[in-house]
């Protein structure tokens, strides 16, 4: 019999992920009171009879004080079922930027501010983070990411990847993403933007990739930057990063940054053990813009 315990900081998707667990037919009970968790594992053996034999608990902040009790019932439980627990992240400034979009208060701020209950529930839960065997960030994760990696993990069984790397396209023009962990620069690369029958094409027509790295100068860049990747992400992931964005800029976001995104992309993702996932943020900024003039 397996509990699976989902908590983390409010906000990073731990309703969301419940649901998507009861999708998969786990037996899903969320905030239970802490007290209770003795007696609602003591009574799995006669519930799993009927039921499913994959158990979801859903704990966060709205446990309150009753969290002080928890390390201690986890320390119970463990020899009575295959405990695991999974730790929903994100970014401070996301989980800000989502209870401004809800317009909900956070459990722990009360009339504060919410960076304050943030603040405070990091520290509540930093127990928790330390001992989760899975860790997931949504700071960067889409909905329809977020299930694919939920069922990957709990339902095929897959390698968990405790790191989500996300290779990102932009134009200066319109400003370094804020939430970028490392920023390259191909604006030395030549521009296709000059050529006329490939500026209104993007980075992803094949025309304007093949421009770009048949230049001679984009397959080399290519080249060091995976070498450097491939040293930097193991060492990231032992220092407990969960989240990494890579950000790859040129001017408008539309052609040399594309290209290299695409490619480094590629590259990176046969790189085992890290999850993968590709966007362009500014691809289509310009042919909006001459749309609203």
């Amino acid at each position: 019999m397996r509990l699976l315990i989902v908590t983390g900081m409010s906000g990073a998707g731990i309703t969301t992920v419940l649901k998507m667990l009861e999708d998969a037919r786990y037996f899903c009970v969320d905030n239970l009171p802490i007290p209770l968790l003795g007696p609602f594992v003591d009574m799995l053996p006669a519930l799993t009879e009927k039921e499913s034999h994959y158990i979801a608990l859903g704990l966060d902040a709205r446990s309150g004080t009753s969290l002080d009790e928890l390390e201690a019932a986890l320390e119970q439980m463990k020899d009575k079922v295959d405990l695991k627990i999974l730790f929903m992240d994100a970014a401070d400034n996301v989980l800000v930027k989502r209870y401004k979009e809800t317009r909900r208060s956070h459990p722990m701020s009360r009339d504060g501010r919410i960076a304050d209950g943030i603040r405070l529930e990091r520290i509540k839960l930093a127990f928790l983070r330390k001992r989760a065997d899975f860790i997931l960030d949504t700071s960067n994760l889409l909905t329809r990411e977020l299930r694919q990696e939920v069922e990957r993990i709990f339902v095929m069984e897959q390698r968990f990847r405790s790191m989500m790397v996300t290779v990102l396209s932009f134009g200066y023009k319109y400003g370094i993403p804020p939430d970028a962990d490392l920023v390259f620069d191909v604006r030395f690369l030549p521009n296709p933007y000059y050529v006329e029958q490939l500026k209104d094409q993007t980075g992803n027509d094949q025309e304007v990739y093949d421009y770009v790295f048949g230049s001679g100068e984009a397959a080399p860049f290519l080249e060091k930057l995976t070498g450097m990747f491939e040293f930097l992400l193991p060492r990231y992931e032992a220092e407990g990063k969960t989240s990494l964005v890579i950000a790859v800029g040129c001017t408008g976001g539309k052609h040399r940054s594309v290209s290299v995104a695409r490619a480094l992309y590629a590259s990176l993702s046969g790189i085992e053990g890290f999850g993968f996932r590709l966007e362009h943020r500014d691809i289509g900024k310009d042919r909006h813009m001459i749309e609203k003039k």
